[in-house]
């Protein structure tokens, strides 16, 4: 039973019919088996009420098993030609959701918060070449998101849902663990996908909960991030020199923010880079 889903040889029809070509500039990875989406679905942990922002729904494959599941998806879809065909493609599967279902044609890097409704959930399967941007742009932009369940390459996945002292901490971890908890929410096989990426998937879940409370705003506490991780193999006194103007400067704000000037950026959790925002306005002060 496909419950009106779309298996591999409907995704190829519906590429045919639109003289589809899919893109690794867009990073079109199209998913074909009934039974992955379904699986995001369930694991999205969606209720009847929730008002679902999809990302890149390409040709419907995710979003004909999320209308079902909740009360209105927003669809953003870059390309026109997808955008215009996804309201038939649900009315000739799902006539029942068809109402449910809103698309905006748009690059969602460059949407501002969405009201009336406003989302509760993000669930999508992201274009690898700008998940994490993406992931970073809706949380800030849109502050009812109160879960998010995304596919993405399974190495930018270890990265946002990584701890300090891991490895593959680093600046997408902390970011996004700026507006909620993170986790590894499971993995995706290569060949769900068309055409077949050269690279494995994974699943990553945040639950929001309130960022640290800060007298500095959110981009005075990211720059922090990224000095600290531009330089890796620095310790935070000589990565945080230009940033503070100078090394004596940096390691007087680390000291005054409990940090150890010679430890290094993976060693930190969210609430120090936070610390140490807040020491360095008090610093200019």
């Amino acid at each position: 039973m496909t419950d009106g889903l779309l298996g591999p040889a409907d995704v190829r029809r519906l590429a045919a019919e639109l003289g589809l070509r899919p893109t690794k500039t867009l990073g079109q990875n199209f998913v074909h088996d009934p039974n992955t989406v379904r699986r995001i679905v369930k694991a999205a942990e969606l209720t009847e009420h929730d008002v679902v922002l999809e990302v890149g729904p390409g040709l419907g494959s995710l979003t004909l098993a999320l209308l079902p599941a909740c009360a209105q998806v927003i669809a953003v879809e870059i390309d026109p030609l997808l955008a215009e065909r996804l309201p038939r493609t649900v009315a000739e599967r799902a006539p029942e959701t068809a109402d449910r279902l809103r698309v905006i044609t748009a690059d969602a890097l460059r949407i501002d918060t969405l009201e009336n409704p406003a989302p509760t959930a993000l669930v999508a399967n992201l274009p690898y070449n700008i998940a994490v941007p993406v992931v970073l742009h809706l949380l800030a932009r849109q502050p009812s998101l109160r879960t998010v369940l995304v596919m993405v390459q399974a190495e930018v996945a270890d990265r946002l849902a990584a701890g300090p002292g891991s490895r593959t901490y680093g600046v997408p971890s902390v970011k996004a663990s700026w507006y909620g908890k993170v986790r590894r929410a499971g993995s995706v096989p290569r060949a769900v996908f068309w055409p077949v990426p050269n690279v494995d998937s994974g699943l990553v879940a945040i639950t929001r909960q309130p960022s640290p409370q800060v007298e500095v705003p959110v981009k005075e506490v990211f720059a922090v991030v990224d000095a600290a991780f531009a330089q890796r193999r620095k310790t935070l006194r000589a990565a945080l020199s230009g940033w503070a103007g100078s090394a004596p400067r940096a390691e007087r704000i680390l000291v005054a923010a409990g940090v150890d000037p010679t430890a290094r950026g993976e060693q930190l959790t969210t609430e120090a880079f936070a610390e140490i925002a807040v020491q360095a306005r008090k610093d200019h002060a």
